[in-house]
């Protein structure tokens, strides 16, 4: 099959109905929006259709490999701008609040769930061990290490508990422990793409050196330009070039995630007079055609084709090592810093809900996946990370509601509300 513009504006106009049509669905039954896009992803393309459906019939999205890589660039540039938008969203005040304590528990809430995931991943893997089966097993680790704080703002708003001591040790730790999650990704996928791990750090240190360097001076130009021109399309645009600027940048000068250099794009401008209105047309622009191109993309390419057994009982194994090592992990590091038992409890059950940063995590580190020979020896986790994003989306606010019970409430700030756009727009927007 030959590349066709007009087949990509077909395959955009399915992914984008049907990711919408799904994303609503399961919305209405109590799971992120994310869930939905995936499962669309899954069902419009030759994933399952392609292995279990009639024959000749590979699904509404059946791209040729060129037309693939056109969606995977799509698909690309949506990771970019949620990772942009969740640097933007960073709230340097939020991280003051808790100081050492979020840094403590979110540092547990990377450290302990990786280890614990890598192991889990090593053992189903059998035989000997190997630098691909490391670095295979380190990746589904590192999904692990993600936590989507929009299940638990949701559920700590409703309780009346968002701007306590609790809440906003959540809040901080989820911020600190994407950073260091995207951190370790980073230093291990370029390691991975070749030379030795005091390189691999050395040029991570030149990276945020470099991104610093250079963020420091783009503030003094964007508050000027603010200052004269507040609100305007211009900032907004100016503020996306410097994102996808540093995306390239990471990826290409210094052997990085471009995640990372997305993250680090939205960091350098957070907590500036306008942070919020670019946000929030980063979030529209994203939400209307990449993102879902992200989400779709993840299951258009899955392939099931060589899935065993084993693999499903992984992935339970996968979703039970993701709970108990965040819940376990944040809630003893929480002790020493004068939390009560039930407020460890709460802050462990906090930080378990997994979305979009996971799969972004999956999506990135996805050369780590180990073949032989074209053949799978390795584990694909992507089965374990969807079913992880499905389950801890369900468990998170029965958790919180369980150990919360019978507390009093308090009402929300203002000041915690907009720290959440992001979240809230990809996972359960108001504009449908």
């Amino acid at each position: 099959m030959e590349f066709d513009v007009m087949n990509i504006l077909y395959y955009c106009a399915v992914i984008l109905f049907a990711t919408k049509l799904l994303g609503i669905c399961t919305r209405k039954i109590g799971l992120p929006q994310v869930v939905g896009m995936i499962l669309a992803g899954l069902l419009i393309g030759p994933a399952i259709f392609g292995q279990f459906g009639w024959e000749g019939f590979k699904g509404l999205v059946n791209p040729s490999p060129e037309e693939m890589n056109v969606l995977k660039s799509f698909s690309q540039i949506g990771v970019v701008f949620i990772l942009f938008s969740s640097g933007l969203e960073t709230n340097f005040k939020d991280l003051k609040k808790s100081g050492a304590a979020a840094t403590a528990i979110a540092c547990a809430g990377v450290l302990v769930p990786v280890a614990l995931g890598a192991g889990a991943a090593l053992l189903f893997m059998g035989g000997e061990i190997n630098q691909g089966k490391l670095m295979n097993a380190l990746l589904i680790g590192m999904i692990l290490s993600a936590t989507s704080v929009g299940i638990t703002v949701e559920t700590l708003k409703e309780l009346g508990k968002l701007n306590t001591k609790v809440g906003t040790t959540i809040l901080s730790a989820a911020i600190i422990d994407d950073v260091l999650g995207i951190l370790l990704l980073s230093i291990v996928t370029g390691y991975n793409g070749g030379g030795n791990i005091g390189i691999t750090l050395l040029k991570t240190a030149g990276f945020f050196v470099f991104t610093i360097g250079i963020g420091i001076i783009l503030r003094i130009i964007f508050k000027n330009m603010e200052a004269r021109y507040p609100h305007k399309r211009r900032t907004g645009i100016f503020a996306l070039a410097v994102c996808l600027f540093y995306a390239f940048c990471a990826e290409k000068l210094f052997g990085i995630a471009a995640i990372t250099g997305a993250y680090m794009a939205g960091l350098m401008l957070s907590g500036l007079s306008d942070t919020n209105f670019v946000d929030r047309k980063v979030v529209i622009s994203g939400y209307m055609i990449f993102t879902p191109m992200f989400f779709a993309y993840i299951g258009i390419s899955a392939d099931f084709s060589n899935f065993k057994s084993s693999e499903l009982i992984f992935a339970l194994v996968f979703v039970v090592v993701g709970i108990v090592g965040k819940i376990l992990g944040c809630s003893l590091v929480s002790k020493p810093f004068h939390y009560s038992n039930r407020e460890s409890l709460t802050i462990g059950c906090g930080m378990i809900a997994r979305g979009e940063v996971a799969l972004a995590v999956y999506a990135t580190g996805h050369s780590l996946i180990y073949y032989e020979n074209h053949v799978l020896v390795g584990i694909d986790p992507l089965v374990p990370t969807i079913l992880l994003i499905v389950v801890t989306s369900i468990l998170c606010p029965v958790f919180l509601k369980l150990v919360f019970r019978n507390q009093k409430t308090v009402n929300i700030t203002d000041e915690t509300r907009k720290s959440t756009i992001h979240t809230e727009a990809i996972e359960n927007p108001s504009e449908d």
